[in-house]
């Protein structure tokens, strides 16, 4: 798989993601709240995020060439931006 192809991949994997669990950035603000009660400290949607893909990318370090998990770093990272806005 080239990298566009992993990136095309990655954006049919948002997509179907927000017919499922509907808008990223209202569904990591709702995270973002829960986080923030169960750690005592503000959490923002954005820093939701970046906390899921380093969750990747911590898996990655025990199988760098894990599809699903590359694949998951690219639609969080598109997430991230849209949330930005």
């Amino acid at each position: 798989m080239t990298g566009e192809e992993l990136l095309q991949h990655a954006a049919a994997v948002v997509r179907d993601r927000r017919r499922v669990y509907g808008d990223p950035a209202e569904l990591f603000e709702r995270v973002a709240l829960r986080w923030s009660q169960v750690l005592g400290t503000r959490v923002t949607a954005v820093q939701v995020g970046l906390c899921l893909a380093d969750l990747k990318l911590a898996r990655l370090t025990m199988d760098p060439g894990h599809l699903d998990s590359l694949v998951d770093v690219a639609g969080y990272a598109a997430c991230v931006r849209e949330v930005q806005g």
